[in-house]
């Protein structure tokens, strides 16, 4: 495999690729306990984004791993999971922004990077701005939900250098912010880089 993209993201910055169609993505967590918030558009389309709810209720999952399809608004598959070494990842913890952080921790929280803030900035250079911003996936986080219904943010269950890879089912333009979280435990206290492989099989 030689890949056409081969980054290091350090924790708290972001990363922008088109996928063409066919290929594969694959990041890799290389400290372990790492949460990649990753946002997916249709690269010539962008209202065609990532769409939590039908992916999950066509895949019968809350959770992503290996085999699970990732849909776009219009329901057309975007990209699929094609290997996972860690076995699950979040679709609906959300991504931390500034207001988050003051409203859940604490007011001396607001001044902190988020991962809105990435996807913003980066999206700005595809013409995306607050109104494209969509759910989107945490690969590697770990968010339970509880017996009640609601949402718990826990140590993550990934280790150093598990990966999970997908597959382009279609042009797609993917915008990640590697999360700086601090305020909870989805980055083992300690945010850490991972790496972004683009390559054809």
């Amino acid at each position: 495999m030689t890949p056409r993209c081969d980054d290091t993201v350090l924790a708290g910055d972001g990363w922008t690729q088109v996928l063409r169609q066919g290929e594969h993505l694959r990041i890799v967590d290389l400290e372990g306990n790492q949460a990649v918030d990753t946002l997916f558009y249709d690269a010539h389309d962008h209202r065609d984004r990532y769409d939590a709810m039908r992916t999950i209720r066509q895949g019968g999952n809350l959770y992503l791993t290996t085999g699970a399809v990732l849909r776009g608004s219009s329901g057309r598959p975007l990209l699929t999971i094609v290997d996972d070494t860690c076995g699950r990842h979040d679709t609906v913890g959300g991504a931390c922004s500034c207001e988050s952080n003051q409203v859940r921790y604490s007011l001396d929280k607001l001044h902190m990077h988020s991962c809105r803030d990435t996807f913003l900035l980066l999206g700005a250079r595809h013409g995306l701005g607050k109104r494209d911003l969509a759910a989107n996936v945490n690969f590697f986080m770990n968010v339970p939900v509880t017996p009640e219904g609601g949402l718990s943010f826990a140590d993550g269950v990934s280790g150093p250098g598990h990966h999970v890879e997908l597959r382009a089912e279609r042009d797609v333009l993917v915008v990640v912010s590697n999360c700086p979280q601090l305020n909870n435990p989805c980055n083992g206290w300690n945010p850490t880089p991972v790496r972004m492989l683009v390559f054809t099989p």
